[in-house]
């Protein structure tokens, strides 16, 4: 038998360790941003947007775009060079650390394990009226193609909806006797997102004796991947996620605590 590789194999690129953007040919640096200025539009407006553009690296620079919003503000779009480099090496991301299941392996999981469905309570927290992240995830018609946590077997789900206080997600919770509690996060102005989640993770560590507080979960498009620790929860979800990928954390998460609890 021949040891030559088949002609149709693609052969496994490496990846460069440094890098820079690319817009016209390879290497040129070339990015655009956009940013908003609280100044009316006018070519010093356009002067000053330029000098922060050149401040953050970008030289040259060009306002492609600019439109007044109001009497006193401008939003920019800029096309420049930027003259830093991305050191590969130094690139950290959160690698998922648990199996991907199917439905049928979670549900059959779930059954060996607990013997028992799990309690899903899910909302909305504060005054974030954005639903579409939380439905995504629970509601049976789910999202990429996946269907949402409803459509397990083994998964009882309790969809609270939008602006839910945290006192009343708390006392859902406990009501309901839940083992996970998931949170979604649309609304991020003044950071409300991590106020919001900070504030419901320690409400239910003081409601809750020690060992006892259920799966914390928080997603949201403009979470930190990592941020888990500061804001007091076992899981952050960000954009892209899929109910696939919750429901096998869930399972993933709560056998381990199980284990914990029951060495046996």
């Amino acid at each position: 038998m021949s040891n030559r590789k088949h002609l149709t194999e693609t052969p496994r690129r490496t990846t460069p360790k440094i890098v820079r953007p690319y817009g016209d040919t390879t290497g040129d640096g070339m990015i655009q941003v956009s940013f908003t200025l609280p100044l009316p539009h006018d070519k010093r407006a356009e002067g000053a947007a330029l000098q922060l553009a050149k401040k953050m690296g970008m030289e040259p620079a060009l306002v492609v775009h600019a439109k007044p919003i109001g009497p006193d503000f401008t939003f920019f779009v800029v096309y420049g060079s930027s003259n830093h480099l991305v050191d590969m090496s130094q690139v950290t991301v959160q690698e998922r650390d648990y199996p991907l299941l199917t439905p049928y392996e979670v549900n059959a999981a779930i059954r060996e394990r607990f013997g028992r469905k799990l309690i899903v309570v899910g909302a909305c927290i504060g005054t974030d009226a954005h639903t579409v992240g939380i439905d995504a995830i629970l509601n049976i018609k789910g999202f990429a193609g996946e269907k949402g946590l409803e459509y397990y077997t083994e998964l009882d789900v309790v969809n609270l909806g939008a602006q839910v206080l945290v006192p009343d997600l708390v006392r859902a919770a406990r009501s309901e006797q839940a083992d996970a509690v998931l949170i979604s996060q649309v609304v991020t102005q003044k950071d409300a997102h991590i106020h919001n989640t900070t504030q419901m993770s320690a409400a239910f560590r003081e409601a809750y004796p020690a060992g006892e507080v259920p799966l914390l979960v928080a997603g949201g498009p403009r979470f930190e991947e990592g941020s888990e620790l500061r804001l007091g929860v076992d899981r952050i979800f960000g954009r892209g996620t899929t109910p696939g990928d919750v429901a096998s954390y869930l399972v993933h998460a709560l056998v381990q605590r199980s284990s914990r609890k029951d060495p046996s």
